[in-house]
C-alpha cells in the first residue's frame, strides 16, 4: 500500500525513520522478509528438538553464558531476561524517539538472522502502527550488549507489563495491548535475546538528531549572512577563489550559500567604499566552521545509514550455513563515535553564532548599531540578556562534548569488559542540539532586528534592504515575532526563533529564491 513503509531488514533509510517517528507513517514487511524470517525461526526449533547446546537458545546469557537450560525451562528464561533487564531509570524518551526505536528493532529482525517467530515480529509491527508506545527510561544502557536495559523496557510491553503512552495518556502495558485489541506474547527460544540484544536505542536517538543538525547547518549559513550584513560585513572572504584553494566539499558549500544569499543586497550596496577590509573570525571563518561541521555530518550519515540495516543481535543465526555464530555486533562503537562527533561539531555551530551574536550587541563593535540593539539604550536592555542565554546554551555545551566513548566500564563479572556508553554520547548530542537551535533561534532575532535598524539609520532610508532571500526570511520572521520596539517579556520570542530556525520553512523560502546547498 501507498500509505505504509515496506520493511525488508535491508533498505530502510533515514527519510523513513522520520516519517516513521514524526509523520506516524504505518510500516508492513515485505513477503520476503516474512520468508527469511520463518526460515531462521524454523531453524532455531530445529536446534530445541534437537537439544543442542547453543549459546542464547538452550544455555544462559553472558556470564551464565555455560549453564544449558532444559527445555521445560527455556519459555521462562526468555521472560525472565526482559524482566530482569528492565533497569533503565530517569525520565521516559520522547515518543518520537520510542516510535524510531520500535522500528530500528523491527527492522533488525526483519533480516532473518535472529531467530524471532514472524507472530511475535507481527505483533511488534502492529503495536507501533497502532500508536502504542513503550516507556523507555533515558538512562541505563552502556552500549553493550547494546541497549539491553531499554529495550528491554520496549519488550516488556510486547509481553504484557512495563508502561506505555496510548492515545495520550500512561497507561499500563498490559492495558495499552488491551485497548489496541492486540494480545500479548508468550516469548519461545531466542526471542527475549533478540528482543533486547543490539543498539537501536542509541541509533535511533543518533539518526534523529542528525536529521535535525543537517536543517540547523543550513539554517546557520542563513542566520549568519543576515548578520554579516547587518554589521555591514564584506563578503570578500566568501569568494570563490579563497575556497578553491582550500576545497573542503562543505566549506565550499557554505561560501556558496553565503555568495548568493548576500548577492544583490543593497544594504552591502551602501557601503561599497567604506574603509573595512576584514571581519572578525566569526564573521569572516564562517564558511570554515560551517563547512568542516557539513563534513562531519556526512561521516556520520554514512556509519548510521549502514547501520539502521544491520544485525546487531547475538548470537546471529545463519540456517543457510547451519550456523549460529556468537560475535559482537552489538557493541555500539561506531555509533558512540559518530554520537560523540556529532555533539562536538553542532556544538561548534552554536559557538561561532554567539560570537556573531556579540559582535550584533557590542558598540564597540557593531558599526554604530545601538547598545544590544536596544531602540532606547539605558531605557530598554534590548536584546542585552538574551545573549546571557546563548552564552549559558554555549558554555553548557561545552560540557556536554566530552566524549563518552572514551569511557568503559567492566559489567557482568568482567564478561563484559570493554563498553561503548553510546547512548549517553546519543542524548548528549541530541540535547547539545536542542540547544544549537535555541542559539541560532538568538541570533535570528538579533540579525532581524539589526537589519531593521540599519535600514532606518542610513538617511532615514527604510527602503535599503538585504538581498531578497534575506528580507523573505525576516518578514516571515516578523509575522511571528515582532520588533523589538521597546523592552518586553522575550521568553516566548525566543522560543519561537528556535522553532523557526529547527523547521525546514526557512530553508524552504531561501530555496524560493537562491540555490541552497
Amino acid at each position: 500500500m501507498s500509505d505504509q513503509i515496506l520493511i525488508d531488514g535491508n533498505s530502510l533509510t533515514l527519510d523513513q525513520i522520520h516519517e516513521v517517528a514524526i509523520n506516524f507513517k504505518k510500516i508492513a514487511m515485505t513477503e520476503e522478509a516474512k520468508k527469511n524470517v520463518n526460515k531462521c525461526r524454523a531453524y532455531v526449533d530445529k536446534i530445541v528438538s534437537e537439544n543442542r547446546i547453543v549459546y542464547g537458545i538452550t544455555t544462559g546469557f553472558g556470564k551464565f553464558a555455560n549453564i544449558v537450560i532444559d527445555t521445560k525451562d527455556i519459555e521462562e528464561l526468555q521472560e525472565n531476561l526482559i524482566l530482569s533487564h528492565a533497569t533503565g531509570v530517569g525520565s521516559f524518551l520522547p515518543i518520537n524517539e520510542v516510535r524510531a526505536i520500535q522500528l530500528l528493532r523491527i527492522n533488525v529482525l526483519a533480516k532473518g538472522h535472529s531467530g524471532i517467530r514472524l507472530s511475535t515480529l507481527e505483533t511488534l509491527i502492529d503495536m507501533l502502527n497502532a500508536e502504542i508506545h513503550p516507556c523507555i527510561p533515558e538512562k541505563g544502557s552502556v552500549g553493550s550488549s547494546g541497549d539491553l536495559a531499554p529495550l528491554s523496557h520496549l519488550a516488556l510491553v510486547l509481553l504484557g507489563f512495563g508502561e506505555a503512552e496510548y492515545k495520550g495518556e500512561i497507561i499500563s502495558g498490559a492495558e495499552a495491548m488491551k485497548r489496541a485489541g492486540l494480545k500479548p506474547v508468550r516469548l519461545a527460544a531466542k526471542e527475549g535475546l533478540a528482543l533486547n540484544n543490539g543498539t537501536q536505542v542509541m541509533t535511533a536517538i543518533a539518526c534523529l538528531s542528525l536529521l535535525r543538525a543537517e536543517i540547523l547547518c543550513q539554517t546557520a549559513d542563513i542566520t549568519a549572512a543576515m548578520t554579516v550584513d547587518a554589521l555591514l560585513g564584506t563578503p570578500t572572504a566568501f569568494d570563490e577563489l579563497i575556497h578553491s584553494v582550500r576545497p573542503h566539499p562543505g566549506q565550499k558549500e557554505s561560501a556558496q550559500n553565503l555568495r548568493n544569499l548576500l548577492k544583490n543586497s543593497s544594504l552591502r550596496d551602501s557601503h561599497l567604499n567604506c574603509s573595512n577590509v576584514q571581519d572578525a573570525y566569526s564573521l569572516r571563518c564562517t564558511p570554515q566552521v560551517h563547512g568542516a561541521t557539513r563534513q562531519n555530518l556526512r561521516h556520520i550519515r554514512n556509519v548510521l545509514e549502514i547501520e539502521i540495516n544491520s544485525a546487531t543481535d547475538n548470537p546471529l543465526i545463519f540456517p543457510d550455513q547451519d550456523k549460529v555464530l556468537s560475535g559482537g555486533n552489538f557493541h555500539g562503537e561506531p555509533i558512540a563515535f559518530v554520537s560523540d562527533l556529532l555533539g562536538i561539531c553542532v556544538s561548534e555551530l552554536a559557538n561561532i553564532s554567539e560570537r556573531r551574536i556579540e559582535q550584533l550587541y557590542n558598540p564597540a563593535l557593531n558599526r554604530g548599531l545601538s547598545p544590544f540593539l536596544a531602540s532606547r539604550p539605558g531605557i530598554d536592555s534590548g536584546l542585552m540578556i538574551a545573549q546571557f542565554t546563548a552564552s549559558s546554551l554555549v558554555s553548557e555545551n561545552k560540557v556536554l562534548s566530552h566524549p563518552s566513548s572514551v569511557d568503559s566500564i567492566p559489567t557482568s563479572a568482567n564478561q563484559e569488559d570493554h563498553v561503548s556508553m553510546g547512548t549517553i554520547g546519543a542524548v548528549k548530542a541530541r540535547n547539545i542540539i536542542e540547544n544549537t537551535a535555541y542559539v541560532l533561534g538568538i541570533e535570528l532575532m538579533s540579525a532581524c532586528q539589526a537589519i531593521e535598524m540599519r535600514q532606518n539609520s542610513i538617511a532615514g532610508n527604510p527602503s535599503i534592504e538585504s538581498s531578497q532571500a534575506l528580507m523573505a526570511v525576516l518578514k516571515d520572521f516578523r509575522n511571528k515575532v515582532k520588533t523589538l520596539e521597546k523592552d518586553r517579556i522575550m521568553y516566548d520570542d525566543i522560543k519561537i526563533a528556535k522553532k523557526f530556525v529547527e523547521s525546514r520553512f526557512v530553508i524552504d523560502k531561501v530555496r524560493y529564491f537562491i540555490e541552497l546547498v
